[in-house]
């Protein structure tokens, strides 16, 4: 008796037999070639194991959120340069997580570490270590700049999903929208970051 309303909540799709997972590899080619609907489907793949990773790294959820939406930008990006030889795509994804989260410790850790230093040793700091660091806060603003030229639907909707984790259907819940319509919101919002970002 209970069993088919439990059916009925279930998203459009689901079986209870077992189904294979999505091939991330061959969606990461297709998103290489511009296709929005297999970002949508590689980001239900790879968005919670990235925001873990880089959550353990980080360990501040700010931040962690922040490092996380760079990455997905950065997939969407640069999934050309994928190369299925070299290993599969979500240790493609992955990597770009940690590097992107070490950098991140490495210029929290630098900029501490100049602070501590203002005062007590005088001289050249070393040019790349501040044009790094110059270049790492440059690119957070852009981010930040691309995100402000959302509506406010849209930054909800990225916010839930690209920064808190949430699954589409777990985000159009907690929003009380239709599944679609927040797809729509990301798809419309992931064209605005492109655009904004220079990405052609």
């Amino acid at each position: 008796m209970d069993e088919e309303p439990q059916r009925a909540e279930r998203p459009p799709g689901w079986s209870a037999d077992p189904q294979p997972a999505p091939d991330a590899r061959a969606l990461l080619a297709e998103v290489a070639k511009g296709d929005e609907a297999a970002f949508d489907q590689l980001y239900e793949v790879i968005a919670r194991p990235v925001f873990g990773l880089v959550r353990r790294l980080l360990r501040n959820a700010a931040q962690s959120e922040e490092v996380t939406q760079e990455v997905l930008v950065e997939v969407w990006r640069t999934a050309t340069h994928y190369r299925p030889d070299k290993g599969s795509a979500m240790t493609w994804v992955l990597t770009l997580a940690h590097r992107r989260a070490v950098d991140r410790v490495r210029s929290e850790q630098s900029a501490a570490d100049r602070e501590a230093k203002v005062g007590s040793r005088s001289g050249a700091r070393a040019f790349d270590e501040v044009s790094e660091s110059v270049l790492g806060r440059l690119e957070q603003l852009q981010v930040r700049r691309c995100m402000s030229t959302l509506t406010e639907l849209q930054r909800e909707s990225v916010l839930l999903t690209y920064y808190r984790g949430y699954t589409y259907r777990e985000a159009a819940e907690l929003v009380g929208s239709p599944m679609a319509t927040v797809k729509t919101r990301l798809r419309d919002a992931l064209i605005r970051l492109r655009d904004c970002l220079g990405v052609g």
